[in-house]
């Protein structure tokens, strides 16, 4: 029992923390992004676009999670379980295909920038991003397709004592065990190499460069640095799980537990944004320097956080679109 309540405590308190980070930071990423948009339309900010939207969206359900671990079990009509866990599950993998996709098109603007150039077209950034959500959508809609299976869903109305989509029948793991080894591999397993590839690629074109100013350098170290990071933080553990469930037909005990680095990955997010997008780094220097003016907040952090950014802040028209290159 004393084991439980603080399993429970542990999960409120991660789930907490990721939306009093995640939910400022990819709101001030999505205001950015669409000032952005509006100005001028590129592949990378119609990507980056929908993996905030995809934060936010993560968010937003996270709160179901919240009142479920507070409660010990599910207290929401039964039939929100399933949603629930489709767009929990969902937003997860669109994560990892959102962050692959903008490290191809980074790989692709400087391994092949004549030929990019002239066929990169943000239309062509929205039918992927379409594409990518059919994609995690499509394969997370086997959490339907398992609550289904179960005994006890035929009373549609009722909240359940159990904890949502947990504690499954063999019935249900003979479905679910399969198609979780094929999320691991098609959604995270695949994504992470090409991932991998693109940046590494990425990181070695833009520091053999001689034309491209230091202060460029570091932040495609930074990008592919913080990328990395978050697969491998964020999204391996709960992979591992698919594939040590599949080997022991069954659901691993620690499943839940290699669950929470996944959720924290809304909040880590946005630090691919601030090396991805120059808007978001204005727009974290002006949002910076209200917050200066209101609470007269130390130069000192400034200087140390937002250096680069403050060159970004005051950037003229030519610098600026030079400064999104990168």
């Amino acid at each position: 029992m004393t084991e439980n309540f603080e399993n429970r405590n542990t999960y409120i308190s991660v789930y907490l923390l990721t939306i009093l980070i995640g939910f400022p930071t990819n709101l001030l990423a999505l205001c950015a992004l669409i000032q952005k948009i509006r100005n001028k339309a590129t592949p990378n900010s119609v990507l980056l676009l929908n993996l905030t939207i995809s934060d936010l969206c993560f968010l937003v359900f996270l709160l179901f999670k919240i009142a479920e671990q507070i409660a010990g079990r599910w207290v929401f009509p039964t039939f929100l379980c399933p949603f629930t866990g489709l767009v929990y599950f969902s937003t997860i993998y669109s994560s990892t295909l959102f962050l692959t996709a903008v490290s191809v098109e980074r790989y692709l603007g400087v391994a092949y920038p004549i030929h990019y150039k002239l066929r990169r077209h943000s239309t062509y950034a929205l039918i992927a991003s379409l594409g990518l959500w059919i994609c995690s959508f499509g394969h997370c809609s086997i959490v339907y397709v398992t609550e289904f299976k179960r005994d006890n869903y035929s009373i549609p109305n009722e909240p359940s004592t159990d904890i949502c989509y947990d504690n499954f029948t063999e019935a249900q793991l003979e479905t679910l065990l399969p198609v979780r080894l094929e999320l691991s591999i098609v959604l995270f397993l695949v994504p992470s190499l090409i991932t991998c590839f693109c940046y590494f690629g990425f990181m070695r074109i833009v520091i053999s460069s001689p034309h491209i100013h230091r202060s460029k350098k570091q932040r495609a170290v930074g990008l592919v640095a913080a990328t990395l990071a978050v697969f491998i933080i964020c999204f391996t553990p709960y992979n591992i799980s698919h594939v040590v469930g599949f080997i022991e037909w069954r659901s691993p005990d620690w499943r839940s537990k290699a669950l929470l680095p996944s959720t924290f990955n809304a909040s880590l997010d946005p630090i691919i944004f601030y090396f991805s997008s120059s808007a978001v780094q204005r727009s974290c220097w002006n949002f910076l320097t209200r917050i200066e003016r209101i609470c007269m907040l130390p130069s000192l952090i400034r200087k140390l956080f937002f250096r680069g950014t403050e060159k970004l802040g005051r950037a003229g028209p030519q610098e600026q679109v030079c400064s999104s290159w990168l």
